[in-house]
């Protein structure tokens, strides 16, 4: 099993495809780990070098010494990278993982070829943007207690055997509450729109029409203040578009890494 051994972590992760091909990095969300993109790597390893990882605290990843938490989620993909001898990579990243992408690719731009941000706004913070989740709160809060916000009554009721499996790979990680989620995410540090206004990288944002975890209208605004960033929405799906409607989510993502730089 590949670990990453840092000082303070072990970084769980795996490599998909031939060594020499062009690298494509899966970035999990907060329900996930290494394990989330098995709808992916199948569709994309025969022409792509995919590396998933699982953030530390996630999957088999664990910290070693004083926890970091979010704080060193974008150091582990500089020192994955390095330790894999990646220059330049596109970057998919799902809810949780778009925290770890924009802060990424500010740190380091010149090794970001493209960004596809899925399901979510990568914890860019405004007044637009807190409307906008406040606007939606009340979806979130009439949600029946024992279905899973990652992933909706939708895929509950339509696609029963993907929810149970979410829900596995979901039991791999250590159980947090909506609070300690809250807290990990924003040891990330705080992201404004100015921070963003310079990134130069084609960005695409995705986002499930019922999403109610990262609502779609907050996307929207996240995705105006990067320049020239795309929004596309998928229908019938909810806050886990790579889980629930993998076609259509591979289709997009496709069409966007042959999209020109």
């Amino acid at each position: 099993m590949p670990f990453l051994e840092l000082p303070d972590a072990r970084i769980y992760y795996e490599t998909h495809g031939p060594a020499d091909a062009t690298p494509l990095v899966f970035l999990h969300g907060a329900g996930g780990n290494h394990l989330s993109w098995w709808q992916q790597v199948p569709h994309f390893r025969d022409r792509y070098r995919c590396v998933t990882m699982s953030h530390r605290g996630f999957g088999e990843s664990v910290e070693t010494a004083r926890p970091r938490g979010g704080a060193a989620f974008a150091d582990d993909l500089r020192a994955l990278l390095d330790h894999l001898r990646i220059e330049r990579a596109p970057l998919v990243a799902q809810s949780m993982g778009g925290w770890t992408a924009l802060r990424f690719a500010l740190a380091h731009p010149q090794r970001v070829e493209r960004i596809m941000m899925c399901d979510t706004h990568g914890g860019i913070e405004s007044d637009e943007i807190n409307a906008a989740w406040g606007a939606a709160l009340g979806a979130l809060a009439s949600l029946p207690a024992d279905v899973h916000p990652a992933c909706g009554e939708r895929m509950l009721r339509e696609q029963r055997d993907l929810y149970f499996l979410y829900l596995e790979i979901d039991a791999l990680n250590p159980a947090r509450t909506r609070e300690e989620l809250g807290a990990l995410l924003r040891s990330t540090g705080a992201l404004r729109r100015e921070d963003v206004a310079s990134m130069a990288m084609p960005v695409l944002f995705l986002a499930g029409d019922e999403d109610i975890t990262i609502p779609p209208a907050v996307i929207e605004i996240a995705a105006s203040y990067v320049p020239g960033a795309r929004v596309v929405r998928v229908p019938e799906a909810g806050h886990s578009v790579y889980f629930e409607r993998a076609g259509a989510f591979n289709a997009t993502l496709d069409m966007f890494l042959r999209g020109p730089a």
